[in-house]
């Protein structure tokens, strides 16, 4: 028989009323070898026939199905858009009855373009199926064929929620949409010459949803209605499919966040609220809760930071983190509706409150509805009907005494108070110095007395606008440089001025970080006096100073001077005193002295003489000099320190005479807390008993906090098993973590605590550790993140000796915190935004991981050394470099990701761990641990992310995914392939079509 063509074919078939099987005969006898049925448009031609007149041709539907039957439905499907003549009542129910063959049980197990289409053929479908019941819908205006037309509507629906019900379809339908997108958006030019209908498919959907939910209303069938609106409402969350998450309804306590906020309010006070808001909101999605109780969670952390801090320093920055600072950063996201609701919930708490007002001698709760009613974050109304509430309750609060009552001002009214005068304080700042320096010196006296310091470092810190502060102390110390024609009055003024600014920077520096105090820009040779001397002599905690550095040595001439000066005179001259360069030369100075003093030269009573000269007009010398005589003292042996720790203690005992310059005694109290804190590290080494005067508080309250004797191993179980009984972490428990984190360094502290975690085999218990694990690590989250995935994770996975180790609950709970710690990295690292107590500790070097993970892809990585090592399945790793970044392409490569990034190598070397065990011969617990951490991947991945880890998973890894009954669901396969990029639509295609 001779070849002929399509339409040939089907006339002479439909002659001689061929059967199906016949015609399928027939048709391989007429074609070539190799033709497929796509080739000819087959389903197009055989619709095109069966549909020319008024009913369908039953024969050519018959080859219709049969062609179907043989793996043509996306052909089919893509012809059925061309028939839009719905009038036609007959034709309609015979394309809707033969959807019935596959509607809901779709799959294609040909190439990835293959399964492309087969999404693109399901969109056409959609935008048919939409136009067939709009079209029966607004037919229902007429009365006559309300019947008939009830019938076709019912069947146009229920195939249509056949489709939409299927989260297979769904995934297929989201694919398409974001494949026209993206097409259209990189390649506009191209497409000009194809169908407005495909340029415009999801358009052309709206555009039906649009006009079926206007002619709803001409449906008098309730079912018929309410299928519908179901329709509706599937159409529209096929876009938004990824992002629905159920929220936690179960719980009302969130450690996590209550650590968070705690950490952020004991030491990171100054630092921007932008990177607090994201992490907090990114603990919100990864553990579901809902925006009250979030709300919620922050205040209860705020009134228990208000109840447990030292009085002090730490209660005035807790005070106005609280009042100042959760105020603003709750007005970045949109809460307004939610504040009101976590306020009713707080109101709960009334023992919480309650104590709370007792410590602040105050009703905190009112101030902090008022204050958030003047962001706008609550209403007048709301506030009014909240305070009132809270006034009934504290009817029957416990009070104060009254006459305690009267000596205790409120420290909320206080720093609400001080935020006002933080902004004058700076406007005066700004003024010329030289105009009226008295003046400006009453200022600062007043700003020196009782606690009015601290307020309004506080009140400037939770404002963000402490840095700006310090910044006009540094230009004031070194306005103080210049010198004229003086007279004696005018000499002391300029050396108050020099005293009082040099003082409040180094309390600034040791109470808030000296991050605050360094300009990020000075030009070579213009860096301030301060600057210059705290980065190299002033003490801090992990700092240790060399006191034979350049820095203590300066001009021999000008330490001579110095020294005669000392020695010589009964008091400090001032006039035309260069304050700055006794500073640098009064350590020198002091190591002349001291010489001396321990050849006999100079008796113990001129040394008295000397120190009280020094410490008794201006305090910065005593400063200057007990900070090198610190950096000295750790230097010598046991024997050797007595004289040094003597004048150690002349230099900090105040001078009280009738000679001193004005504001000495409140001089004095910042100069000993100064001190203490300078003093303290050599005070734990020597056990030398040092005592500065009384300040009537603690100024180092988180200070030795570790038992005396006891190993920190010991200290770090015995502080973790408590938090985890209490089920929360307060500050004090936060600072021993830091202390044991700088001690025993990243990898035992992340260690030792993982070991913790493995422990638990409750699954209560083991969720509760994960919560506070997480919130611990916050203290130094990209290092012990590094830790945890670089070193920790791939151990545990490659050694077939700890596997027992990763069993359900330890193990899963394991994975959820390497999850949460992995995308909280990378988000906060790919902003670039890191803690400033964080930045203090030592950065690990790079080259540690690029030795782990090497960056030469020819060089077998330690890991996949590791691995092959462990591995049955000799075909997969005999040679380690088979199976590298190179040839296990990730979306990250398409990215073009960093990879000298550590944490960026990391997560890459981690995720082709994670595939060399799924595609292995050997399962265990470390498999199953894979698939928790994926599935824990895909709970806590944001909607339309590119960020997210999963980027660095190889695409290969999707098809041994998917073989996990767990990890079978096309959601999943949705979240794990990033759809941005079109080999990951074509992969997550692929991998849906064959489910």
């Amino acid at each position: 028989m001779k070849v002929v063509n399509l339409k040939q074919a089907i006339l002479q078939a439909w002659k001689e009323r061929w059967s199906d099987y016949q015609w399928a005969v027939n048709m391989k006898k007429f074609f070539p070898k190799g033709t497929t049925w796509d080739i000819l448009n087959l389903a197009e031609a055989l619709l095109e026939q069966a549909m020319i007149g008024p009913s369908p041709n039953p024969l050519l539907l018959s080859y219709l199905k049969y062609a179907i039957s043989s793996q043509v439905a996306s052909l089919f499907l893509l012809s059925l858009f061309q028939f839009d003549d719905f009038s036609r009542d007959l034709c309609v129910q015979s394309l809707l009855e033969i959807m019935d063959m596959f509607c809901d049980r779709l799959s294609c197990h040909g190439k990835a373009e293959e399964c492309i289409g087969l999404c693109r053929a399901l969109m056409s479908v959609l935008i048919w199926m939409l136009r067939c019941a709009a079209f029966y819908t607004e037919k229902l205006k007429e009365p006559l064929e309300q019947g008939a037309t009830e019938i076709q509507l019912k069947m146009c629906l229920e195939r249509l929620l056949k489709i939409l019900g299927s989260p297979k379809n769904q995934a297929l339908i989201h694919i398409a949409k974001l494949e026209e997108t993206c097409m259209l958006f990189h390649v506009w030019g191209l497409l000009q010459g194809l169908t407005q209908e495909f340029l415009t498919s999801w358009n052309a959907i709206e555009q039906s949803l649009a006009k079926l939910g206007d002619s709803l209303g001409h449906i008098s069938n309730n079912q018929l209605r309410s299928q519908a609106e179901e329709c509706i409402s599937l159409v529209k969350g096929i876009p938004t499919m990824l992002s629905v998450h159920a929220e936690q309804l179960n719980k009302t306590g969130f450690p996590t966040i209550h650590a968070v906020v705690l950490l952020e309010g004991t030491m990171n006070l100054t630092g921007e609220p932008q990177p607090l808001v994201e992490q907090l909101m990114m603990v919100k999605r990864m553990q579901r809760i809902p925006s009250p109780l979030f709300i919620l969670e922050i205040w209860k952390a705020c009134f228990v930071g208000l109840i447990e801090s030292p009085e002090g320093t730490d209660e005035l920055k807790w005070t106005a983190f609280t009042f100042l600072k959760v105020r603003g950063f709750l007005g970045f996201s949109d809460f307004t509706e939610d504040v009101n609701c976590a306020f009713e919930f707080l109101l709960k708490l009334t023992p919480l409150l309650d104590k709370a007002d007792q410590r602040c001698n105050c009703d905190c709760t009112s101030l902090l509805l008022q204050e958030c009613s003047k962001q706008g974050l609550l209403s007048e109304a709301n506030m009014n009907n909240l305070i009132a509430k809270r006034t009934a309750d504290r009817e029957h609060a416990p009070r104060l005494k009254s006459a305690e009552n009267a000596n205790i001002q409120p420290n909320p009214g206080l720093i609400l108070r001080a935020e006002p005068t933080v902004t004058n304080i700076l406007k005066t700042m700004d003024s010329d110095h030289s105009k009226s320096p008295e003046g400006l010196l009453g200022v600062l006296g007043h700003m020196l007395s009782g606690k009015s310091l601290d307020l309004l470092l506080a009140a400037a810190a939770a404002t963000g606008k402490l840095k700006s502060f310090a910044r006009k102390f540094i230009k004031l110390n070194e306005f103080t440089k210049h010198i004229r024609d003086e007279g004696s009055k005018a000499a002391s003024v300029r050396a108050l001025l020099f005293d009082i600014s040099f003082l409040m920077l180094c309390h600034v520096a040791q109470t808030y970080g000296s991050e605050v105090i360094l300009s990020e820009s000075s030009p070579p040779g213009e860096v301030p006096f301060f600057e210059t001397w705290m980065q190299t002599c002033m003490p801090e905690e992990g700092k240790i100073l060399n006191p034979d550095h350049p820095c203590f040595r300066p001009d021999s001439t000008k330490v001579e001077s110095l020294v005669a000066l000392l020695n010589n005179s009964s008091e400090m001259k001032l006039v035309q005193m260069k304050w700055q360069e006794a500073c640098l030369s009064i350590s020198a100075a002091i190591l002349e002295i001291l010489n001396a003093w321990e050849n006999g030269v100079l008796t113990f009573e001129s040394v008295q003489k000397i120190t009280d000269n020094i410490k008794g007009k201006v305090c910065s010398m005593a400063v200057c000099a007990v900070a090198w005589l610190v950096a000295h003292v750790r230097m010598l042996g046991l024997d050797e320190r007595d004289k040094s720790l003597q004048m150690i203690r002349q230099l900090g005992t105040p001078l009280y005479g009738e000679n001193t310059l004005q504001f000495y005694s409140e001089r004095v109290v910042i100069m000993s807390s100064i001190l203490e804190h300078m003093c303290a590290d050599v005070v734990q080494q020597t056990a030398a008993s040092i005592k500065f005067p009384a300040t009537g508080m603690d100024p180092m309250p988180y200070w030795n906090l570790l038992p005396a004797k006891k190993p920190i191993k010991e200290v770090l179980m015995d502080v973790f098993s408590k938090v985890l009984e209490k089920g929360w972490v307060d500050s004090r428990s936060i600072h021993i973590f830091d202390t044991l984190l700088h001690m025993g360094g990243v990898y035992w502290f992340c260690n030792n605590l993982v070991k913790e975690l493995l422990k638990e085999t409750r699954k209560e218990h083991a969720m509760r550790a994960v919560e506070l694990l997480y919130s611990i690590f916050c203290l130094d989250m990209q290092q012990l993140t590094l830790t945890l995935l670089g070193h920790i994770l791939p151990n545990l996975l490659t050694d077939s000796s700890k596997w027992h180790m990763l069993m359900d609950p330890p193990g899963k709970a394991l994975a959820k915190l390497s999850v949460w710690c992995a995308s909280s990295s990378y988000s906060s690292h790919n902003k670039g935004q890191v803690s400033a107590w964080q930045r203090k500790r030592h950065r690990e070097d790079i080259e540690d991981y690029i030795s782990l993970f090497p960056l030469d892809d020819t060089q077998p990585s330690k890991l996949m050394r590791l691995l092959s090592s462990n591995e049955d399945d000799t075909s997969i790793l005999s040679s380690p470099t088979d199976r590298t970044m190179s040839s296990s392409l990730s979306a990250s490569q398409l990215h073009t990701v960093s990879m000298r990034d550590p944490l960026n190598r990391v997560l890459a070397n981690l995720f082709l761990l994670i595939s060399s065990i799924l595609g292995s011969k050997t399962a265990g617990t470390h498999t199953q641990f894979v698939q928790w951490f994926m599935e824990e991947c895909v709970d806590c991945l944001e909607q339309g992310s590119r960020g997210s880890i999963l980027q660095f998973m190889p695409f290969t890894m999707v098809s041994e995914l998917v073989k996990a009954s767990t990890m079978s669901s096309p959601k999943i396969v949705l979240a794990i392939t990033d759809l941005s990029l079109p080999l990951g639509r074509r992969v997550a295609a692929k991998a849906i079509a064959a489910l």
